[in-house]
C-alpha cells in the first residue's frame, strides 16, 4: 500500500484528488494521512468525500474513513467500470474539483461513460465550470482524450444546485504533446455570467474585462436563474498552435462588477505574456496526464505554484515517469517522460 501525507506541500485537497484517482487507474492501494492538515477547517469537506465515493462507486473500492473532518483514508480499488451516474455534492461544493477526481477514471473507463453532477459550478477555491469546459477539456483533447463537459444549471455559494453532465469516450492510451511554448494569439473567447442579477451585471463584467485586455475578445453575456446570486468571468486565449490558457474571476459581495472582469483579464494577460502554453492552474492539473502519456511531453507554465509541486510528488508515488523542471526566460518548461498507461 503506498502511503501519502497530505500535509505535503501546499497540504489541500489536490493530494487527495490525484491519489485517489492514480490509486484508481494502477488498482494500487493508497491510504492518506493527516488530509488537509494546513487548511483551517482540516479534514474531508463534502467535495472531497463526493469525490472519493463517486471514484468509490466507478471502482467498486472499499474505503475506510470517508466521513466529513476524517483526516486519514484507506482506499482499496477494484476495476473501472463504466456506464451512467449521479452524483450530488449535497452543498455547493465544487463540481469541477469532483471532475478532476473522476476524470482519468473516466478516460480510461471501458465504455462510454455519462456523469450527472449536481453540486456549485462557479464557488470559490476551485476552477469555475466555464475553464474546465473552455480550458481544461481542449488542453485535454491534445493528449486525445475524448470529452464533453455540458452545463445545465449554474450554481453558487452557498445553496449550490448546479448541474453539469460530463460524457466521455474510452481511449487506448494518451500521446505525448510537444508544446513548450503558446505560440502566437488566434483568438481571445470569455463568459461573464450572473445569476439571479440584472444583466448589467454581466455585462459591465465583460466591458471591463474587454478595456483591461486591450484586445479583440468574444465575450458572451449569460444572465441565469438559480437557487441563490453569483457572478463570474471566464476568459481563454487560443494560439495559432491550439494551445489554450484561461483566467478567471468571481463576483462576490461588495465587489463592484468591473473589479471582476478586470481580476480576470489580468489574470490572462500575465499568462500570455509569459509565453507559456499553460496557464498556472493548468499546469499542476496537466502533470498527471503528461505522466500517463506514451512518450515525452513539453509544455510550460508562468510559475511553478506549490500545487504543481505537490502534484508531482503525488503523481511520482504512484509512476515510475521522469519529471523536469527547467526556467526559460519568463516560463518554465515540464518535460515529462510518460509512462504509456494503457486502459
Amino acid at each position: 500500500m503506498i502511503t501519502i501525507d497530505g500535509s505535503y506541500g501546499e497540504g489541500g485537497g489536490q493530494i487527495l484528488r490525484t491519489a485517489i484517482a492514480l490509486s484508481s487507474l494502477t488498482g494500487k492501494p493508497v491510504e492518506v494521512v493527516n488530509i488537509r492538515a494546513k487548511r483551517p477547517n482540516p479534514g474531508l469537506q463534502p467535495q472531497h468525500l463526493t469525490g472519493v465515493k463517486a471514484a468509490a462507486l466507478l471502482t467498486n473500492a472499499e474505503v475506510v474513513g470517508a466521513e466529513r473532518g476524517s483526516t486519514r483514508l484507506v482506499y482499496r480499488p477494484g476495476v473501472v467500470k463504466c456506464g451512467q451516474y449521479t452524483i450530488d455534492v449535497g452543498t455547493a461544493g465544487s463540481v469541477s474539483l469532483v471532475i478532476q477526481t473522476l476524470a482519468p477514471l473516466l478516460i480510461y473507463a471501458p465504455c462510454p461513460t455519462k456523469v450527472t453532477i449536481v453540486g456549485g459550478t462557479d464557488v470559490s477555491w476551485s476552477p469555475p465550470v466555464d475553464y474546465m469546459r473552455f480550458v481544461f477539456v481542449p488542453v485535454l483533447r491534445k493528449f486525445g482524450v475524448d470529452m464533453e463537459i455540458t452545463l445545465l444549471k449554474r450554481g453558487h455559494y452557498p445553496k449550490g444546485g448546479g448541474r453539469v453532465v460530463v460524457e466521455t469516450r474510452p481511449v487506448e492510451r494518451l500521446k505525448a504533446v510537444e508544446a513548450p511554448e503558446f505560440g502566437r494569439l488566434a483568438r481571445v473567447g470569455g463568459i461573464s455570467h450572473c445569476v439571479n442579477l440584472p444583466q448589467h451585471v454581466a455585462e459591465r463584467q465583460a466591458r471591463a474585462a474587454r478595456e483591461a485586455l486591450g484586445l479583440p475578445a468574444e465575450i458572451e453575456i449569460e444572465r441565469g436563474e438559480g437557487l441563490g446570486p453569483g457572478s463570474g468571468v471566464v476568459l481563454w486565449a487560443i494560439s495559432d498552435l491550439d494551445n489554450v490558457v484561461g483566467g478567471d474571476a468571481l463576483g462576490e459581495r461588495g465587489k463592484p462588477a468591473e473589479a471582476v472582469g478586470r481580476e480576470a483579464a489580468e489574470e490572462l494577460l500575465a499568462v500570455l505574456k509569459s509565453g507559456a502554453s499553460l496557464d498556472p492552474h493548468m499546469a499542476d492539473m496537466a502533470v498527471l496526464y503528461m505522466a500517463l502519456a506514451d512518450g515525452v511531453s513539453r509544455m510550460s507554465t508562468p510559475e511553478v505554484t506549490s500545487h504543481l509541486e505537490t502534484n508531482v510528488h503525488v503523481v511520482k508515488k504512484f509512476l515510475p515517469t521522469d519529471i523536469k523542471l527547467s526556467q526559460h526566460g519568463g516560463r518554465w518548461v515540464m518535460e515529462v517522460r510518460g509512462v504509456g498507461f494503457r486502459r
